[in-house]
């Protein structure tokens, strides 16, 4: 229980994917204009980062590890990641149709968040068991969560904010979230 409290503190905070490795950056910049669509869109990662992680983990421990094909893991890993995307895609389009108008194209762009990937083979990296990688998963996309959420409410105060005009628009969000990596690696020292 204590190894799977570290891996998910680790996860969530020290090694924010967003923050201190810099995966996916295109929806944490994208989709962080407003606090509701950050918080579907974190939603959405939640669900694809978890379920990805189990299922990679699944066909990795049962089918690529066995078989000897484990060079095989990133194009398998790509292929059940767009799937499941798809699935997020087809759900949210059926049952939460103005979720999905807003996330608009950042929805498909789940499918190639290097976050996505990149969990899944630290998982296997790693070698976590199901439920490690698992729980490194959910952590994983619950910091990216926290980190957009944050990141969409100080964009929505500084649109009140007297900005220059050569930071207007994206430079002014580029130093903010530099501002917000830093103030992450406070938590470096938290284990």
């Amino acid at each position: 229980m204590k190894n799977l409290l570290l891996i998910a503190l680790g996860s969530a905070l020290i090694n924010n994917v967003v923050l201190s490795q810099f995966l996916g950056l295109c929806p944490f910049l994208g989709v962080s204009k407003k606090i509701k669509t950050a918080l579907g869109m974190g939603t959405a990662v939640i669900f694809v980062i978890t379920l990805s992680s189990i299922v990679t983990g699944l066909i990795y421990k049962f089918i690529l590890d066995p078989f000897g094909i484990e060079y095989l893991k990133t194009i398998v890993f790509i292929l059940v990641i767009a799937a499941l995307v798809q699935f997020v895609e087809m759900f949210l389009k059926r049952f939460i149709p103005p979720l999905y108008e807003a996330l608009g194209v950042y929805l498909p762009l789940i499918t190639t968040n290097c976050a996505v990937l990149g969990i899944a083979l630290t998982n296997v990296q790693k070698s976590y068991s199901l439920l490690e990688g698992t729980v490194n998963g959910f952590a994983t996309s619950v910091g990216f969560t926290i980190s957009i959420v944050i990141l969409a409410g100080i964009r929505e105060k500084m649109q009140y904010n007297d900005v220059p005009k050569p930071f207007q628009g994206m430079p002014i969000v580029l130093v903010t979230a530099g501002l917000m990596a830093i103030a992450f690696c406070g938590f470096s020292g938290l284990l």
